[in-house]
């Protein structure tokens, strides 16, 4: 049986798993949407880098509630997973697009002299505030 994360261990372990995210919306079709981006994540924020226009961002503006999966493992006895359900909304504004790309190299560690000055053109960012963390680590009941 999975043992779930605490709220510690469940950030720690987004935060180690730098990459990718599979971000699920809600279609115009009512199926569900899903894939992977980008992503890092600050305090109860989780941010996702794509271009704006896209279907993931215009399925977010129709409906705010999203989930993420992070999961790492490849047989039973070490699978780990981390989901967020949470409430999105995109930032395509130049300035919240940098302040996004600001806190991403600040949470990658780059140096803040080497931080982006601009925002990239025609990016957004997709920002998700956790409203509830679901976790299992296979690993940990064996």
């Amino acid at each position: 049986m999975a043992q779930s994360l605490t709220d510690d261990a469940f950030d720690a372990f987004l935060d180690s798993r730098p990459g990718w995210m599979v971000l699920c919306t809600q279609g115009a079709d009512g199926y569900p949407h899903s894939v992977p981006l980008g992503y890092f994540r600050v305090d109860d924020r989780v941010y996702l880098g794509c271009r704006d226009h896209t279907t993931k961002v215009h399925n977010v503006e129709r409906n705010p509630k999203v989930s993420l999966l992070v999961e790492s493992g490849s047989t039973m006895s070490d699978i780990k997973g981390a989901m967020v359900q949470g409430t999105a909304i995109v930032r395509r504004e130049p300035d919240e697009v940098l302040r996004c790309m600001r806190l991403g190299a600040a949470a990658r560690g780059v140096p803040e002299d080497q931080w982006p000055t601009q925002a990239r053109n025609g990016s957004a960012y997709i920002e998700v505030r956790i409203d509830k963390r679901i976790s299992w680590d296979y690993g940990a009941a064996s």
